[in-house]
């Protein structure tokens, strides 16, 4: 047997940036789909009558299947049960059929001045919303798969670089929607424009996926003949969920991430129509300030993700990069700042902070989580970001702008829709960013008592 044999498919720097780029492109693909009626919210209230509490409802059901079920949980065990190629391509059909219920429901007057019994709920805004949760189970599974795809392909090699790219390249697909969302919206005069778009780019992200399960399939057989297949030989068993749950540094981190999101993802929820009411930016533009954050965080992603490799420090990039969260709402939060280009500035300074927590947070849990148990321990990473930051503070904002922040009425070629004043939402994304420091401080100081290598190059482990 020759030495090109013996030697893992890994190994091959083209193989490896290859898987990289097809799971990446898949997460692309469901990003867009996650926040594309981010800037159609002024459309939405427009054409369909939705009030932001409804808003906030249909938001916060992305997670709702992923939470009450217990999806991604049930998804991170299968995913170390029955391996990434299942596992990706049943995450990737979900999104497809997800996003096409959502689709109908918004273009479809089938469902006009229907109500659910008992719930009193719109109709369009229930199914619309049961689409969006079975979309939400897809795309966080996908993303539990993507990492673990990564800590097998990338260990020993570019690991944190290589997660800060997957999750740069991802966030192409949230500004596209950013970007493209309202203005497609506009040009067709319908909210199920860009989500058609979506529709479609999930389709070819599954085609994608079929692709990488057969890269997939040869890194199995290499691994086999080279004898390097032994670290997923022990077979994942249920009792190690509490194994998990056990380490301390597991809940810091987890905790941090739900925060952390919370003020993220959120707030890139109503950004567009915080662009609206208080930098006065166009509807058809209010995407595109929000929009620049995603492309800033993609090469930001790849020096951040480097300089863990090499230097480590990553409990401290966790802490600097929610300092700055906590800077940049507090500038929102500020009345008086209302020019265009104060949110500009603090947008870019936001890519940065989004940029340099999921770059040391994401490769620092393979330090003390074991590979057989990778899938498990970032799926309850993931169900509690979607308990904190994908359902809860997205209802909670929506709750808020209702009750307590409209201030009067505003008028769109003849259409009439509520005023709102931010202040009080961006107060509370200050919190959850200071709330994050807190347990970023705690996460490193958990590091040095446990030695986890947190502060260590990635290279070095």
């Amino acid at each position: 047997m020759t030495e090109a044999i013996k030697r893992s498919l890994r190994h091959s720097v083209a193989a490896r940036w290859t898987s990289l780029l097809i799971v990446s492109f898949t997460m692309l693909c469901g990003y867009y789909v996650a926040d594309v009626m981010s800037p159609l919210k002024p459309l939405i209230e427009q054409q369909l009558k939705w009030t932001s509490a409804e808003y906030g409802f249909f938001t916060g059901a992305y997670a709702w299947f992923n939470v009450f079920l217990g999806m991604l949980i049930f998804g991170g065990i299968i995913l170390d049960k029955m391996g990434a190629r299942f596992t990706g391509i049943l995450s990737s059909a979900l999104m497809v059929a997800g996003c096409a219920v959502k689709w109908w429901a918004v273009s479809t007057h089938s469902l006009d001045h229907a109500v659910v019994p008992l719930l009193n709920v719109k109709a369009q805004v229930m199914v619309a919303s049961l689409g969006f949760a079975a979309f939400g189970v897809g795309i966080e599974i996908i993303g539990v798969t993507a990492t673990k795809v990564i800590a097998r392909w990338f260990r020993g090699y570019e690991i944190a670089l290589a997660m800060g790219l997957q999750v740069g390249t991802a966030r192409i697909g949230t500004a596209l929607a950013l970007e493209l969302g309202a203005p497609i919206g506009a040009y067709f005069k319908a909210v199920g424009a860009p989500v058609l778009l979506g529709v479609i780019l999930l389709t070819i992200g599954l085609v994608a996926y079929v692709f990488y399960c057969a890269m997939d399939r040869k890194l199995d057989k290499t691994e086999e003949e080279s004898g390097q297949s032994s670290e997923d030989e022990e077979a994942f068993r249920i009792s190690d969920i509490r194994e998990i749950l056990s380490i301390k540094g597991f809940w810091y981190i987890t905790i941090l991430c739900a925060l952390f999101y919370s003020a993220v993802f959120p707030f890139l929820k109503y950004a567009p129509d915080l662009m609206v009411q208080k930098f006065h930016v166009k509807d058809s533009w209010a995407g595109a300030i929000p929009g620049i954050l995603p492309f800033a965080t993609i090469p930001l992603t790849v020096v951040f993700g480097n300089y863990y490799d090499r230097k480590g420090k990553g409990a401290s990039l966790m802490i600097i990069g929610s300092l700055l969260l906590v800077v940049v709402h507090f500038i929102f939060t500020v009345p008086f700042l209302s020019h265009w280009t104060v949110a500009l500035a603090a947008t870019i300074v936001l890519g940065f902070g989004f940029s340099l927590v999921p770059s040391a947070m994401w490769p620092s849990v393979p330090k003390f989580i074991p590979h057989r148990q990778l899938g498990t321990a970032y799926g309850l990473i993931f169900w509690t970001q979607n308990l904190v930051a994908l359902w809860g503070i997205p209802y909670l904002i929506g709750y808020v702008l209702d009750r307590f922040c409209i201030t009067g009425t505003r008028v769109v070629d003849g259409v009439s829709s509520p005023a709102y004043n931010y202040t009080l939402p961006m107060v509370i994304f200050t919190c959850l960013g200071l709330l994050a420091v807190v347990f970023g401080l705690l996460l490193k100081r958990e590091d040095r008592i446990k030695g986890f290598g947190l502060e260590l190059p990635c290279r070095e482990q």
